[in-house]
């Protein structure tokens, strides 16, 4: 099935009103846009939203609203960037075909690797999601949910429209099973912790980080300690929900920020830990389990890097 745009003209000049078809149902708004303005910055994107240039249905929307089938969007003109040059080499494509760990013709579940973003942006030619669109340009593929750039582990994408608005259903009803491996900076005194703590989005000086407030979005980690070192320990966090920087914030709101976090932790931490070895942020989606759009429950498991591996063992 190929993917490409529902509408036939393609002048980022003018406005458009596209139709959304059964195959783009369920995919995000800002998702949608970035699709049809290509090489216009992520920022700018989420820049049209905020403004109200992006309508659905006549109606203003935000970056993460979901699309039905027959839903009218009104694509705004924009100045766009050159794209038509950037490529992703073979090694790339070969690193993330490499990296699939289970694949049907409804979904695609890939080991997404550390320091690869899952869509362009932020001053990034491109994202995993270019990788695949280079790679398979004749089939449709969609991301179902996000990973941070810096986090490493299990990301489901669909294959099809109809997969993408059943997968998208389940995440966002809390029905899908997420683990991550983390080493949090401080010694664990129970084997599980709970943080049931709201988190919202805050500027903190040039960066929006994430911190738990009061009127926040409800969120809900489980830390289960799984090995305890010296100052540290080594522990599966459980989502029940899917908030942004969700463990990270979780994870430092109690005293434990994870380790390698440039985002959430000291910079004596970030050179302590460079000294022992850890070159990124040590969180790992290792886990995942869901029901796919044939109904079938399938659980997937994205084994723990040779590097984050290494800084283990070299504790003990």
């Amino acid at each position: 099935m190929s993917w490409g745009p529902v509408s036939t003209k393609n002048n980022s000049n003018s406005v458009r009103i596209v139709r959304v078809d059964a195959n783009h149902q369920g995919q995000r708004v800002d998702n949608f846009i970035s699709a049809r303005l290509k090489g216009v910055p992520r920022s700018a994107v989420y820049r049209m939203i905020r403004t109200g240039q992006v309508r659905i249905n006549g109606g203003r929307c935000k970056a993460v609203t979901r699309l039905s089938e027959g839903d009218e969007v009104r694509v705004p003109p924009a100045r766009t960037r050159n794209r038509e040059g950037v490529t992703v080499s073979d090694q790339v494509i070969q690193q993330v075909e490499a990296s699939i760990l289970y694949e049907d013709g409804d979904l695609l579940v890939l080991n997404k690797p550390s320091g690869m973003a899952v869509h362009a942006g932020s001053g990034l030619p491109w994202g995993l999601i270019d990788v695949l669109r280079q790679s398979r340009p004749t089939e449709y593929c969609e991301l179902v949910h996000r990973l941070d750039r810096e986090t490493s582990g299990c990301l489901v994408l669909a294959r099809t429209g109809a997969a993408l608005k059943q997968l998208v259903t389940q995440f966002r009803d809390g029905l899908v099973e997420k683990r991550y491996l983390c080493l949090m900076n401080g010694e664990m005194s129970e084997t599980l912790i709970r943080v049931d703590a709201p988190l919202a989005k805050i500027q903190a000086g040039s960066r929006r980080q994430v911190e738990v407030v009061a009127d926040g979005k409800p969120a809900l980690t489980h830390f289960h300690l799984l090995q305890s070192f010296p100052g540290c320990s080594y522990a599966e966090a459980e989502l029940f929900t899917g908030r942004t920087h969700q463990i990270r914030a979780h994870a430092r709101s109690v005293g434990m920020p994870l380790a390698g976090d440039e985002l959430y932790s000291s910079r004596a931490s970030l050179k302590e830990w460079r000294k022992r070895g850890l070159k990124r942020l040590f969180l790992h989606a290792h886990r995942l389990g869901l029901n796919t759009p044939s109904g079938e429950a399938m659980e997937f498991d994205a084994p723990l890097p040779a590097h984050l591996k290494s800084v283990l063992d070299a504790l003990e």
